[in-house]
């Protein structure tokens, strides 16, 4: 038998991972040993015994294998939650291509040990009766300092130590003498950092309605099955998806099992964490990356221990370390914030789904516009699809008016605001309802339009739209076909042609000068830098306090303003005409999600979505609310070229200071793919310019690889890895791998 070396972290608990240290597998224990194994090894020269995590094995030793210490043997003691989630950070490298490292700095967030928070107090040891002896001594020989102190330790025990120095002026020497005297005790208890602003409550809990209670009969039933799949809840928006969510959660807890409710936006923790509150109490917890490290590191703490049941938080929260995990919640499964832009490029569902198969949690997926990629799999069983298909309550759905903006023009109007749209507003304005502005930026990256005609500069090769840049060229970002601006339309002539200029800060503007009376609240980018804005900005609008919100998505994701009775998206086609293949998919999800925040209380709404292409299938389907036909139609596109989930898609990025070394290294690249995979069925696109082609001084390219079976493309990331690591030309590149275009 071969010999084999573990590389292997020690001191797990304040997450080290800058350093490992290799160690000689022995042969009998080559079959016990496998990567996440919790390990007892020797250690230092006096070869203590210490314990630690394998995170690599191989068959090359780092130094003299002669030289180098056997692992003794694995922990006897279960596996605990640390082995499992360094399992996971393995996948993750494996299947999205980083290196463990980086994985493991993915998967076990919290870097290093906070100081612990405490609070001390001082409690009367001595008997009352030598106490107030001593106090009487004190006041003869005029010791004002420990005389007032013991008065107020007599009246108060245990005195808060902040009490003691603050009101009672006690010094830090004073106190000590007491201490050392045997009349008081200095004693300190732990005090946990806790995000969560919420009181104690009554639990609130709504009555299901058929439609809901049989989802949630489906469900249990696939959870008793031997092997259960992920469940897909497909919803109309205001079916309810979360009480769904909450009746299957009281269900896991009430087997001592911990839940992961995964949202797409920070914007949203405060409304979901609310909610769960009322159904859970004291037991819900968030995380997110605005929190301070201090309260991080004790939420992993709590979640460590079991105290918290329940954490919200968008995907890095998906490796909170429960001990016992037992579901995990995806709402709003189709957001691409879900996706990881750093490496490792991870997709929060796809590792969702491989957690629960490793710690044999249930998985629940909802959303009222599924991604192609899990409505896909719910159609040839791979998930389980559900369908909630009414409304709570039975309330109607929003009425939809599409309105044509090159009409507008024709008519005169150069305003953002469509006549329609402005008597909507004014009419809610008048009743006292509220009115929610979207600004559909998402995928906006500098498309070019003629806003006469509705023509849209597109790549003759690749079906996406072309980019404007800077330097006078639009250009596509999957192929890098170019041409010179263009100054007038070539479909119409028409010189009304360019980019949207636009933003939320220009509208909020605009609605004061049209609108005078009313209460506007702005909620973007700008507005919500600070730990608590967003918070601030929803609360003040679920509290009446505006009369308009004016935003981008982050606005339109999941909340619930029962008093909203207006929607108007201002500019679908921003989206509509991303430069990547999901621009369809994307610009229904947006419209949907936005004109579902209309008439979710008691009171009907409306939605105006303005559009220069009235007749794309992504506007028709989401203003009929249709997502069955919207899948039809999106379905047979991709297929038609080749797109995600019909074939499987990588990207190869590259950054470099030298542009020329980077197109000529991404082209060394492709020549190797075409070397160890010459087959017809793997289309390559590129290298061609990403579509933020320099970010401070590095120049970005990409190529694409398309393919039937992703396997094939891992195998093709594996040989090119090892190739980049043995050519010294790519020392001077960044070289990422992405498999969630």
């Amino acid at each position: 038998m071969s010999r084999l070396y573990a590389d292997i972290i020690v001191d797990i608990s304040q997450e080290k991972l800058d350093r490992t240290f290799q160690y000689e597998i022995p042969e009998h224990l080559q079959d016990h040993i496998q990567i996440g194994t919790k390990v007892r090894v020797p250690f230092g020269n006096g070869s203590r015994e210490i314990t630690g995590y394998v995170i690599d094995i191989t068959g090359q030793p780092k130094v003299e294998a002669a030289r180098m210490k056997q692992i003794l043997g694995p922990e006897s003691q279960g596996i605990p939650i640390e082995s499992r989630l360094i399992s996971l950070a393995a996948w993750i490298a494996k299947n999205y291509g980083s290196t463990m490292n980086q994985a493991l700095k993915t998967v076990l967030p919290v870097k290093e040990k906070k100081k612990k928070q405490e609070k001390k107090f001082l409690v009367l040891k001595a008997s009352k009766e030598n106490a107030q002896q001593f106090l009487e001594a004190c006041e003869q020989r005029h010791f004002k300092a420990k005389a007032r102190l013991m008065r107020g330790i007599l009246e108060q025990s245990p005195m808060p130590y902040e009490q003691a120095v603050n009101v009672w002026k006690a010094a830090p020497s004073v106190i000590h003498g007491l201490e050392e005297k045997g009349m008081i005790l200095v004693e300190s208890e732990r005090v946990w950092r806790n995000p969560v602003h919420t009181g104690q409550r009554e639990s609130i809990k709504k009555e299901l309605n058929a439609c809901q209670q049989e989802a949630v009969k489906k469900i249990l039933e696939e959870w008793n099955k031997e092997k259960p799949r992920p469940t897909l809840l497909y919803g109309v928006t205001g079916s309810g998806k979360t009480e769904v969510y909450m009746e299957l959660i009281e269900t896991v807890l009430a087997k001592g099992r911990q839940v992961i409710v995964l949202i797409p936006e920070i914007a949203l923790t405060y409304q979901t964490v609310e909610r769960f509150s009322q159904r859970f109490g004291q037991g819900v917890s968030f995380m997110h990356s605005r929190l301070s490290a201090g309260e991080r590191f004790d939420q992993f703490e709590l979640a460590r221990k079991g105290e918290i049941s329940i954490v919200v938080g968008p995907r890095s929260a998906l490796f909170t370390p429960f001990p016992n995990l037992g579901l995990i919640v995806i709402d709003e499964e189709h957001e691409s914030s879900y996706k990881s832009e750093k490496t490792p490029c991870y997709h929060a569902r796809e590792v969702a789904v491989r957690r629960g198969q490793v710690e044999n949690a249930r998985i629940v997926m909802g959303s009222a516009t599924p991604s192609l990629e899990s409505y896909e799999k719910g159609k040839n069983g791979s998930y389980q699809l559900l369908t909630l298909e009414r409304r709570y309550e039975n309330r109607a759905l929003p009425k939809v008016y599409t309105v044509d903006l090159k009409e507008e023009l024709k008519a005169g109007n150069r305003s953002i605001f469509s006549t329609l749209l402005q008597e909507k507003i004014k009419d809610r304005l008048e009743k006292r309802e509220q009115v929610i502005l979207f600004l559909n930026r998402r995928g906006y990256t500098g498309f070019v339009s003629c806003r006469s005609c509705g023509h849209v500069m597109k790549c003759p090769h690749c079906d996406v739209s072309l980019t404007s840049h800077r330097n006078g060229k639009l250009i596509c970002h999957y192929c890098g076909y170019t041409i010179p601006d263009v100054q007038k339309c070539p479909s119409c002539g028409s010189p009304f042609i360019g980019g949207f200029k636009a933003g939320t800060q220009q509208i909020e503007e605009m609605v004061y000068r049209l609108f005078p009376q009313a209460r506007v609240l702005r909620m973007d980018a700008d507005t919500t830098r600070k730990k608590d804005d967003h918070e601030k900005i929803l609360a003040a609008f679920a509290r009446k306090e505006a009369d308009v919100l004016v935003g981008t998505q982050m606005i339109i994701k999941g909340h619930d303003f029962p008093d909203v009775t207006l929607v108007g998206v201002l500019a679908a086609d921003l989206s509509l005409n991303g430069e990547d293949f999901r621009a369809g998919e994307r610009t229904f999800q947006i419209l949907t999600q936005a004109v579902g925040r209309a008439g979710r209380g008691k009171k009907p709404g409306e939605a105006v979505i303005q559009t220069y292409q009235p007749e794309h299938y992504s506007i028709r389907a989401s203003a009929e609310q249709d997502y069955p036909g919207f899948y039809r139609e999106e379905i047979a596109y991709r297929m038609l070229m080749g797109y995600p989930p019909t074939r499987a898609m990588a990207a190869v990025r590259g950054a470099c200071a030298d542009e020329n070394l980077l197109y000529q290294g991404l082209s060394y690249c492709k020549k190797y793919i075409e070397k160890i995979y010459p087959g017809e069925d793997l289309i390559l696109i590129g290298p061609a310019p990403e579509s933020v082609a320099k970010v401070q001084d590095m120049y970005k390219m990409v190529i694409y690889m398309r393919h039937q079976n992703r396997r094939t493309l891992v195998q093709i990331k594996d040989c090119l890895e090892r190739y980049i690591a043995v050519n010294k030309g790519f020392d001077k590149m960044f070289i990422q791998f992405d498999f969630n275009i």
